[in-house]
């Protein structure tokens, strides 16, 4: 069984410059925007309380994103803010003035016309994009990398999309999205991978993730949990794990919880960048393949990784194993813990930190994280069962199985 893998963050730190995206203020402004959406409700945040006593932690909660907007993933939250911040800077206005209201309004199209929203998916950031384009009345082209799954594909489709599944991976689908747009008509991309010169969108991207942070934050103070000491986030390209960690660096100055960054050991080029050291982006390349399609990018958003460079403690790279275990817990809580339906990008957290409270071969892991029956660990289930048949072949047929 292919083992898990960690390093320490002991990357040399920066000026800290980008973890301004996350301010508490930018993220109120997205959660706002989110809030005028008709079919905006506050997701679940699932206090497992027996799976903490199981584990001999003192508390584990799992934030549940498969109740975002009816579309059993958080991705949405983040492409549609920022279609709204484009569209208030062509205008000239502020974010704030950009409620749903508005957006579906004759108003907005005799001011604004209508722009064609690009971007590369593995499945629920296309479906979010697709989403908020059919609602706000836009147009969406949405490129798949090979291997997407037909169901996924079908519910971008539905929201009214023009969508394909290329035959390379999703870094290179980046690629050719991106170029379309810039050949197109008020051809807009809409990604949350940053690269040099494209880093407004993927920032406003980010600011969309801290509605889910934002919220979670909230919910625990209402269980009478004032701080996390531990917070476990995935990271494909590292937005949503940026996003989470900016929030609470800001949220917790000088105090922030331990965070520990997971990925799908197939594309894991934020561990291979942390366990260089040097500070410098590394790139993981070939088809990816990983249950974890969410996670499945190899070149990292430059945005975030300036932020989990100088916040994040470990980066730890999770075999397929790892999550399909997790989805089985979640799956199969002890009696009396909700049931969370957690998909294969969703659950690694949940998962890894099973392994670490029950397995010594990770002693050495879970002491220098520092996992005790003191430790509150929050995480988030950011997708529910977004591709029916594998969610069955796991928890049902025992797929991928830990031993």
């Amino acid at each position: 069984m292919d083992q898990i893998k960690w390093v320490r963050n002991e990357m040399p730190k920066t000026d800290d410059k980008q973890l301004a995206v996350m301010s508490l203020e930018n993220v109120a402004k997205a959660r706002a925007f989110h809030e005028s959406f008709p079919q905006y409700a506050v997701t679940p945040l699932a206090g497992l309380s027996g799976m903490a006593k199981h584990l001999g932690i003192s508390g584990v909660y799992v934030k549940d994103e498969s109740y975002r907007f009816g579309l059993n993933a958080f991705k949405v939250l983040g492409g549609s803010f920022a279609m709204a911040n484009y569209i208030a800077e062509e205008l000239g206005r502020d974010v704030s003035e950009m409620t749903y209201d508005y957006l579906t309004s004759q108003k907005l199209k005799d001011e604004f016309g209508q722009a064609t929203f690009f971007t590369a998916t593995d499945g629920n950031h296309g479906r979010g994009v697709a989403w908020a384009a059919n609602k706000l009345g836009q147009k969406a082209v949405v490129l798949m990398p090979k291997g997407s799954v037909k169901s996924r594909f079908d519910n971008i489709a539905k929201e009214g999309a023009k969508v394909t599944i290329e035959e390379v991976n999703y870094d290179e689908c980046v690629r050719r999205a991106n170029a379309m747009a810039e050949k197109t008509e008020h051809g807009v991309m809409v990604q949350d991978t940053a690269w040099d010169g494209y880093e407004k969108i993927p920032a406003w991207i980010m600011e969309g993730y801290g509605t889910m942070a934002s919220e979670a934050a909230e919910q625990l103070k209402k269980a009478g949990v004032d701080r996390p000491t531990h917070i476990f986030v995935q990271a494909g390209v590292g937005s949503l794990a940026g996003a989470v960690q900016g929030y609470f660096a800001n949220l917790f100055p000088g105090n922030t919880p331990t965070t520990v960054i997971m990925e799908a050991q197939a594309a894991d080029c934020l561990y291979q960048g942390a366990k260089a050291a040097d500070g410098k982006i590394r790139f993981v390349d070939g088809d990816l393949q990983t249950i974890m399609a969410g996670l499945a990018c190899g070149e990292p958003n430059t945005i975030s990784w300036d932020i989990l460079k100088n916040h994040s403690s470990f980066f730890v790279s999770c075999p397929d194993w790892v999550s399909a275990k997790g989805m089985r817990m979640l799956g199969a809580p002890v009696k009396g813990d909700p049931q969370v339906v957690s998909g294969e990008s969703g659950a690694v957290g949940m998962g890894l930190l099973a392994t670490l409270m029950e397995s010594d071969e990770y002693k050495e892991l879970r002491e220098a994280i520092g996992l005790d029956e003191n430790s509150v660990v929050l995480m988030f289930s950011t997708e529910g069962d977004t591709d029916p048949e594998n969610y069955q072949a796991i928890v049902w047929g025992g797929a991928h199985a830990t031993k």
